[in-house]
């Protein structure tokens, strides 16, 4: 019977280059696998022609030969195409290892080995809620952060007062045992020891045999001043504790500025939006709005101060955490207030203002007012884009 073409196998082109063509092994290998199709002799067929096919064209002399002579190539004991599907002398724990890294954790097969040595503990998370003056102001916070620790009474072993853990007969420590199927060797934890490499016979009776236990830590934190919601504080050697061993992982804080009743934050800037009294606005005066560090400002209303107008007190604003000789602004807008629940008189005072004033005292009124007339008049050009 003759050969497929390795090309045609693979589902590539013959120009293919070396990504597309594991990418296209990858996908073809994990859909005919054994394991993925326990007891179809076809399938496993076709996992071998893939695996054939690979080992040629992932080869640069190997494909030129195929590209020029075709099967032939390999035929009467010139290497390559027949025998191992992969290739004269070539490993299938090698070719797969990247392929299989999915099924065994970083590292593929030789990963699984390092399970039994020391590891690191995991990073930790913990989210601190702050007000916008702490922010502002920096603040030492102490913090409880529930996480795992060496169980003191076993020194993190798992293993009774007296006694130690011992070397797996199963695995022989390394964690993984291997097992044959068919051509293809599998390997996995350990079923006896769970892959750590070691068996206790007589677990500890505080942690139980797993070395750690759960404990609430008492932690003290810096925040330094000017933080912003977002930022993170990294306490190296803080977070959860290694196996076997293993260092410490890091706690990483993470800073939520909450929301302020006055102030709005803009990086280093702080807004504020304050009410003036009429009267204030047209005749001018002055106006006390609080600081972010607790004092108080007057500030300046202009004569004639219309709303949205801003004022800018500089330095009032919040630190930089990362300069720490620059201050931001504190920026005041101010909002005109029309008055409520006038008296007979104060009203008889506004209608006599209004009797006696004129466009000079409301230009934007009166301005608006001609552009109204001009409108109506028909006075007016539409503007059409070109």
């Amino acid at each position: 019977m003759s050969k497929r073409d390795y090309y045609e196998i693979l589902s590539v082109s013959r120009d293919v280059d070396a990504k597309g063509l594991k990418s296209s092994y990858r996908k073809l290998a994990m859909k005919y696998h054994p394991d993925q199709n326990p007891g179809d002799h076809e399938a496993e067929e076709k996992f071998k022609e893939v695996g054939e096919a690979y080992a040629v064209l992932s080869d640069e002399d190997k494909r030129a030969a195929y590209d020029r002579y075709g099967h032939s190539a390999f035929e009467n004991g010139m290497g390559g195409g027949g025998g191992n599907p992969f290739g004269a002398g070539a490993n299938p724990e090698d070719i797969f290892q990247d392929l299989f890294s999915q099924v065994f954790g970083a590292g593929g097969f030789g990963g699984g080995r390092r399970r039994s040595g020391p590891q690191r503990g995991a990073d930790l998370r913990y989210d601190l809620e702050i007000t916008l003056a702490e922010a502002y102001a920096g603040k030492d916070e102490t913090i409880h952060v529930p996480q795992s620790v060496n169980c003191k009474t076993c020194d993190g072993s798992g293993a009774a007062e007296g006694t130690s853990p011992e070397t797996c007969n199963t695995c022989g420590g390394l964690g993984r045992v291997r097992a044959q199927q068919g051509f293809f060797t599998m390997e996995r934890a350990c079923p006896h020891c769970g892959g750590k490499g070691k068996t206790i016979k007589k677990p500890c009776k505080d942690c139980g045999g797993a070395g750690q236990v759960r404990e609430e830590r008492k932690l003290s934190v810096k925040i330094p001043a000017g933080v912003e919601s977002g930022m993170r504080i990294r306490l190296a050697g803080e977070g959860e504790a290694g196996e076997h061993g293993g260092g410490r992982g890091d706690l990483y804080i993470f800073i939520d500025v909450v929301e302020h009743d006055i102030f709005e934050r803009d990086g280093p800037n702080l807004y504020c939006r304050a009410p003036v009294p009429m009267a204030t606005a047209a005749l001018g005066g002055e106006i006390e709005i609080p600081t972010i560090d607790g004092g108080r400002a007057r500030v300046v209303v202009p004569e004639g101060a219309q709303t949205g107008r801003k004022l800018r007190l500089r330095g009032k604003g919040m630190p930089s955490v990362r300069q720490s000789s620059q201050t931001g602004d504190l920026f005041v807008e101010m909002f005109v207030e029309t008055p409520r629940n006038l008296s007979p008189r104060q009203k008889d005072i506004l209608r006599e203002f209004c009797d006696c004033s004129g466009a000079d005292c409301h230009p934007e009124s009166e301005g608006f007012l001609g552009r109204i007339k001009r409108f109506w008049s028909g006075d007016h050009e539409e503007k059409h884009p070109n």
